[in-house]
């Protein structure tokens, strides 16, 4: 029998204290609503070393991109903090998105870049992991498929659990049995599936092997599902993604049938989502379809169900 990582007085505790968090009306309907992005990226190329993504090739990324941008336009709609995932994989930008959050507390925490089973996770973690602020990492679906297989790669994932921290997982759709074998090694490792797995959103058309194989991840009570990237995979060509809410129901009603109400999060992934939808749009697609669930559901997917997976420090 899996054994979860957190307990239900737990999550009431976490929402609790998230739920103390500055109160902020949403601009759209004047409902008092509190949100916490879990998946923005900050970066800035201008830096004497630049930065190893996005590439210079990319105009629309390649910029600087800083709180300060990103507070002008989210803090009106209601977002009253931000969990930054890496956008680099070098080992020093972990600290400094981190010494970036110490200087802004808006900032909540960062989902770091440490690859599991490398010389670099032995010789940082002790470092990082005292951090308050450095949550976990991430990890892409190539690392993850290959690493389970090697003795060091789930040892320093159980150091990661052991210490309380979480891990990220991002990929297409064959992420999702790797989730389901990884969860099954490690029970207590909070797992936060990025971007639905980014399967493509194609209104009524739900792929039926991801619908199965996002259940199966779902069965371990310590996964959780980002709904970030939504835009993203319902975009085609890179041109903008529809607007209408009805569209995505589908895909939103298979992650909510697999998850339910306590372990799925909501991220934007901006600035690369600015490519495809203003923010505004990005979350009143969710907005609107979680509110026409139960009456608390909306403060669960905004920021109780965050907290319980990220336990950024208050």
């Amino acid at each position: 029998m899996m054994t979860p990582s957190f307990t239900r007085r737990e999550f009431l505790q976490a929402t609790t204290a998230a739920l103390a968090l500055p109160a902020v009306l949403h601009a759209a309907d004047d409902a008092p609503l509190r949100i916490v992005d879990t998946h923005t990226h900050f970066y800035d190329p201008t830096r004497p070393q630049g930065v190893p993504w996005p590439s210079a090739n990319d105009p629309f990324l390649y910029r600087p991109v800083l709180p300060e941008e990103y507070r002008k336009f989210a803090e009106p709609l209601g977002v009253v903090g931000t969990v930054v995932v890496e956008a680099s994989a070098w080992v020093a930008d972990n600290q400094w998105v981190l010494d970036l959050a110490t200087k802004n507390p808006f900032l909540l925490g960062l989902v770091g870049n440490l690859p599991p089973g490398s010389d670099d996770f032995r010789q940082h973690f002790p470092l990082l992991v005292k951090q308050p602020k450095w949550l976990g990492i991430r990890v892409n679906a190539g690392p993850l498929g290959t690493g389970l297989d090697q003795p060091q790669f789930l040892a320093d994932l159980k150091s990661l659990a052991d210490a309380g921290k979480v891990l990220d997982v991002n990929g297409g759709p064959a992420l999702l049995p790797l989730v389901d074998k990884l969860a099954a090694k490690l029970p207590t490792l909070r797992i936060v599936i990025n971007h639905l797995a980014n399967v493509r959103i194609d209104g009524p058309m739900v792929p039926e092997q991801w619908r199965t194989e996002l259940t199966a991840a779902a069965k371990h009570p310590q996964v959780f599902l980002k709904v970030s990237a939504l835009v993203e995979g319902a975009s085609q060509g890179n041109r903008k993604a529809p607007t209408d809410p009805a569209y995505y129901e589908p895909t939103l009603d298979a992650a909510w049938s697999a998850f339910g109400d306590d372990r799925v999060i909501y991220g934007s992934n901006w600035p690369v989502s600015a490519r495809f939808a203003d923010y505004a749009t990005v979350q009143s697609i969710v907005q609107q379809y979680v509110r026409a669930k139960h009456p608390d559901a909306l403060a669960r997917f905004f920021v109780g169900n965050a907290q319980a997976a990220y336990r950024w420090p208050n």
